[in-house]
């Protein structure tokens, strides 16, 4: 929001709100109905998978999360406020998203994270200076900090992406399949990197169509089709029943001797 003089004065936190409170959202489009009545609630420091076949509103519920898309009906509340006006929220989008061609270096995009504390007509400093060198050290990538960010790997993309969330000391992060495409190495990179996430007290939510990640990296999972099939843990969510529902002719669901196995029937989709 803007105040006097047209200085931008970011949300302030309720005290003692949840972190993320969701209530009924939902979003159409063009009379297709994205989301059908979400609710769900994240607590602080918690690390929730979104998964779900593709076109299933994953992207959809990121946007609204983070204030640049308004739903239909519903309720989201971050920290006790509206989503707009946060500067908490840090938002990384599909990579085929991204205009990788724009003319700035990847020390340029971790700098962005520090705008919404900078105000609209203040310059950086040299402590916000020390504060991009710092995270882009965490993150492995301090000497590519002039490179420009098309000269760098899928890998390296995304965690410049969380250099920037870290320096713009977000409590809340939405990453929209920061994985895919990755080779193992990584995907292994960046979800070592979520651990120094969770250390800084940030929540995440990440978008990932890896069922087998989902159960083994994250708190808990949201398995999403439209409307919400269940969150909880990977055994209480990944059922035969929610797997069915949620995929349909997609997955082939296997009895093993280890538990279900879910094979993929797509592979080329994005969304």
């Amino acid at each position: 929001m803007l105040g006097k003089l047209g200085v931008f004065e970011p949300v302030v936190h309720a005290t003692g709100a949840a972190i993320l409170d969701v209530y009924e959202l939902t979003v159409g489009y063009n009379g297709t109905t994205a989301l059908d009545r979400v609710t769900f609630h994240l607590n602080v420091g918690e690390r929730v998978a979104v998964v779900g076949p593709n076109g299933a509103g994953k992207s959809t519920l990121f946007k609204v999360i983070a204030g640049v898309l308004e739903p239909t009906s519903g309720d989201v509340r971050v920290a006790g406020c509206s989503p707009r006006g946060h500067i908490c929220i840090a938002y990384v989008p599909q990579r085929n998203d991204v205009d990788w061609m724009f003319p700035v270096t990847v020390e340029d995009v971790v700098m962005m994270g520090r705008f919404g504390r900078l105000g609209l007509f203040r310059r950086p400093g040299r402590q916000d200076r020390a504060v991009v060198r710092e995270c882009l050290g965490i993150v492995g990538l301090a000497e590519l900090a002039k490179r420009q960010i098309s000269e760098l790997s899928g890998g390296q993309q995304q965690r410049m992406f969380i250099a920037r969330a870290l320096a713009q000391e977000s409590t809340l992060m939405l990453m929209d399949e920061p994985l895919t495409g990755l080779d193992m190495p990584a995907q292994e990179r960046i979800l070592a990197l979520l651990d120094v996430l969770r250390m800084q007290g940030v929540t995440v939510m990440v978008a990932t169509h890896d069922l087998n990640q989902a159960a083994d990296y994250f708190d808990r999972v949201m398995l999403l089709n439209h409307r919400l099939l269940g969150i909880g843990t990977s055994a209480e969510v990944f059922t035969t029943a929610h797997l069915r529902d949620a995929y349909g002719g997609q997955l082939r669901l296997v009895e093993t001797g280890d538990g279900l196995l879910a094979l993929n029937d797509t592979c080329c989709g994005h969304g």
